[in-house]
């Protein structure tokens, strides 16, 4: 009797160790599985190309006339928007001032190189004593250019019985705009790989050297 019981009971044992081993093989299978899937479930490929083809860039600056309004502390409140600035040339409520005013744009970019553009709202990033000291700074954030770029290509569209020309031009930035031409420039551009254009660079304010080209006219 006691030689039955313990050959029942070794081979109760073995039968729990099996079963031991099993579950360990199957938790170090379901966790390689989760390490493997880690990155398809946090981060899709698709996200990581959409957020390789957008971009935010300086877009444009305009000069407001305001009104300082609410003198709060060391800052002031301004129309007409009456946004908080400081007040670092001690206005008093009712000064005339001249607003330095930023948009920035986001720049998205398909397959296709087409873009999309998002823009933002307007907001003051100095004040000025005088219209004339607003324009010299700005002119330090918007600056003309004449330059050469890459002519990708002129092509026709035709509806009914209107046909209209385009351009299509690679700026500096890298993004590729169309543009709508006469059939003497379409004759003139037809076999060419450059092309002399009028370009304004919009710095960005906090970050000179960030800036971004915006196609202004043909050059010559």
């Amino acid at each position: 009797m006691r030689r039955s019981g313990d050959h029942r009971y070794r081979s109760a044992g073995r039968v729990r160790l099996a079963a031991v081993l099993a579950l360990s093989m199957l938790a170090v299978l379901l966790l390689n599985a989760c390490s493997n899937n880690e990155s398809s479930v946090f981060h899709t490929g698709s996200e990581e190309t959409a957020l390789d083809n957008v971009s935010r860039v300086p877009w444009d600056y305009r000069i407001v006339e305001s009104t300082v309004g609410d003198l709060i502390g060391s800052d002031m409140t301004i129309s007409p928007d009456n946004e908080l600035m400081p007040n670092d040339e001690n206005y008093a409520t009712g000064d005339k001032v001249w607003a330095l005013q930023y948009m920035d744009a986001e720049l998205t970019t398909d397959a296709n190189e087409r873009s999309n553009v998002q823009l933002s709202a307007w907001s003051t990033i100095k004040t000025f004593k005088t219209q004339a000291d607003a324009k010299n700074d700005m002119a330090n954030l918007k600056v003309p250019v004449t330059t050469e770029v890459d002519l990708v290509g002129v092509y026709k569209t035709q509806y009914k019985d209107q046909t209209r020309n385009f351009a299509v031009l690679e700026l500096p930035s890298g993004n590729r705009i169309k543009q709508p031409i006469d059939d003497k420039r379409y004759t003139e551009l037809e076999k060419k790989k450059k092309v002399s254009v009028q370009l304004e660079e919009i710095h960005d304010f906090a970050d000179y050297d960030s800036a971004y080209a915006k196609f202004r006219g043909w050059a010559g």
